[in-house]
């Protein structure tokens, strides 16, 4: 079975870009500190430095606002990287107040028009707006960002620190689960470069690695097929391969549940959790799943073996409720040890044991003994870090090979990708009985061939004896 997925992105620097003309409008109002509007631009540099910019090509401008509009790069004045990045370090803030309607007015009027560069309306053409912004609009936003969603430009809207989210909802463009973007602080900002990037980009995904396949990756111009080496079968999700039945498996779900991880994306977070649910083989005699809620506190939402068919584990999760708080993964991970996977909390005695564990945020206490502890008791370790989380302690809590086993993503929404990418796959490990009994059948057949091989040369040496008697 071969699955084929569509797709219009690919890794930085090895796409080749739509024909595009964007506008970057950029808020540098008075609560964008001097520091932090220096992040902006770095975010900016580097979304163009992965773009294919050129006239026929991308095309950049830049607004910058305030209480006033600055219009500060033209679509038509620079053609090249260059030119774009060094006009985008010369941007200073204007710090006053937040009129974030009044500069897309800017950018529908002046900044996509073509006497400042932007090209004919065309299918061909592709006219995008990003936004960027940490306040609340001191005017009307909802109107203007229809009209200019009407006009043909596809608006991205990223939201900063304290921003007000139903705002960024009135201007991005559907669905808002691709457009709204939303960072704890400018410092982590640039973890979005990667999506911007690949918004704008079409290539040969295989090559890139920007794809899911767990072993062969077909491509085709703007899409792929994953496939399987000999021995191997595709599995339902298109993607994995396995070459054997998983056999029955304690998996126990560890989630941050603390309070920089926000009531929206922790929605984010157990519909994440239900699609690993869907690809378990959930059934009294295979996969058992348990969940684990931590903040500053930890939380057992239900024990392993407490729902033993998808639909009612499904149910239960979507039922979890928000702990907000602090991060205390160690706390947590010490629960798993000391709880989780014990037979008065319904693990099975021999089973194999999974601990899937997912954090935003940097832990507020320590981690490595339980981290260690857990993986000499012989736990299987997955670490899933989101924003804020600290790539180092992933690796810590992840099994060998790290690699295989630790996951991180700057973007919430983009959890979808590593749940496609995160494989559970147990075999059943051989029974020694069987093993010993095919041994020694194997001696067996060796003695009887050995006997039977000798009485082959013994009757072959008799017959000459006796044909030279005779």
């Amino acid at each position: 079975m071969i699955i084929t997925f569509l797709c219009l992105c690919a890794a930085a620097g090895l796409c080749k870009t739509r024909p595009t003309d964007l506008i970057f409008i950029i808020d540098s109002s008075r609560s964008v500190r001097p520091s932090e509007f220096e992040q902006v631009k770095v975010f900016l540099a580097k979304v163009i430095e992965g773009l294919d910019v050129g006239p026929n090509a991308t095309r950049v401008g830049v607004v910058n606002y305030a209480s006033r509009v600055k219009n500060e790069v033209s679509l038509k004045t620079h053609r090249s990287k260059a030119g774009l990045v060094k006009a985008v370090t010369k941007i200073e803030p204007l710090s006053t107040g937040t009129m974030t309607g009044l500069a897309i007015q800017f950018a529908l009027n002046v900044a996509f028009s073509e006497g400042e560069g932007a090209r004919v309306k065309s299918p061909d053409i592709s006219k995008v707006a990003i936004i960027v912004t940490d306040g609340r609009p001191q005017d009307n936003v909802k109107d203007i960002a229809l009209r200019a969603r009407e006009a043909g430009i596809e608006i991205f809207a990223i939201g900063v620190g304290r921003v007000d989210m139903s705002t960024l909802k009135q201007m991005a463009s559907d669905p808002l689960d691709d457009h709204v973007d939303y960072v704890e602080s400018y410092s982590v900002i640039e973890k979005l470069t990667k999506k911007f990037q690949e918004a704008f980009c079409v290539s040969d995904l295989c090559a890139t690695g920007d794809h899911d396949c767990e072993q062969v990756c077909i491509s085709s111009p703007g899409s792929y097929k994953c496939a399987c080496k000999d021995g191997f079968t595709l599995m339902d999700d298109g993607r994995s391969c396995s070459a054997c039945s998983n056999s029955a498996t304690d998996v126990v779900f560890l989630i941050d549940g603390s309070k920089s991880v926000r009531p929206e994306n922790f929605e984010l977070v157990k519909k994440w959790i239900n699609q690993i649910i869907d690809k378990l083989d959930v059934s009294d005699n295979k996969a058992h799943v348990g969940l684990v809620q931590y903040s500053s506190s930890v939380r057992q939402e239900f024990p392993l073996g407490r729902f033993n068919n998808k639909k009612d584990l499904k149910d239960a999760v979507k039922k979890m409720a928000y702990m907000e708080r602090g991060t205390m993964t160690g706390q947590a991970l010490r629960y798993l040890l000391d709880n989780s996977f014990n037979a008065g909390q319904g693990a099975r005695p021999g089973v194999a044991k999974v601990g899937i564990v997912f954090t935003d945020g940097r832990s507020q206490d320590y981690i490595g003994d339980a981290a260690r502890k857990a993986k000499e008791n012989g736990f299987k370790m997955y670490a899933v870090g989101v924003g804020n989380a600290v790539e180092d302690e992933l690796k810590e809590i992840a099994s060998e090979p790290t690699g295989e086993h630790y996951f991180y993503t700057a973007d919430f929404k983009a959890m979808t990708q590593i749940a496609k990418k995160l494989q559970i796959n147990i075999c059943q490990e051989e029974d020694p009985c069987e093993c010993d009994s095919l041994v020694k059948f194997q001696k067996k057949v060796e003695d009887a061939l050995q006997a039977l091989t000798k009485k082959y040369i013994l009757y072959n040496r008799i017959a000459l004896l006796e044909n030279k008697i005779v």
